[in-house]
């Protein structure tokens, strides 16, 4: 299976969730379900059916993040030499050549990306164009208003 890419952070923010799921929202769920069992006949009990639904939600979304955890690829951007290359993990700022406007990106693994945060996946277009260039290039990234023009201002490992 091909290794996940997933800053510090991420991995530990999918820990975290794992445990709750696991340690809180796990036990929690069984309980509903005893308490679903007490009341009776379980072909008309609404309650006993949503619990199991959410079980099987649930212990999907376990299944999950133990795959990606078993197969994680922790890059540490921090303690790399900045290059001044854009790679995964390092916070670019790019403006927009057509109204000067700036921007901040971290790029980001698919399970960490966040736009409202200014974390972008490493899959998204403004990644893809960004991955490889250097601090100073000038690059032409499609998005969905169409071509558009951005130079590389600063590329930072925080």
């Amino acid at each position: 299976m091909n290794k996940v890419p997933m800053t510090v952070v991420g991995a530990e923010q999918l820990r975290k969730e794992l445990d709750f799921l696991k340690y809180e929202k796990r036990p929690q769920i069984a309980e509903a379900i005893g308490e679903a069992r007490e009341l009776g006949d379980l072909k008309e009990n609404a309650e006993y059916h949503a619990a199991r639904e959410e079980q099987g939600i649930c212990e999907a979304r376990i299944r999950d993040i133990e795959g990606k955890l078993s197969n994680v690829q922790i890059i540490d951007v921090t303690k790399m030499e900045n290059s001044g290359k854009v790679i995964f993990g390092t916070t670019v700022t790019i403006l927009n050549l057509d109204t000067e406007a700036e921007s901040t990106y971290r790029i980001v693994g698919e399970d960490e990306a966040d736009i409202k945060a200014n974390l972008i996946s490493v899959t998204s277009p403004i990644a893809r164009g960004l991955i490889g260039k250097m601090e100073g290039d000038e690059v032409s990234i499609s998005t969905p208003g169409g071509l558009t023009d951005f130079e590389i201002t600063a590329v930072e490992y925080i």
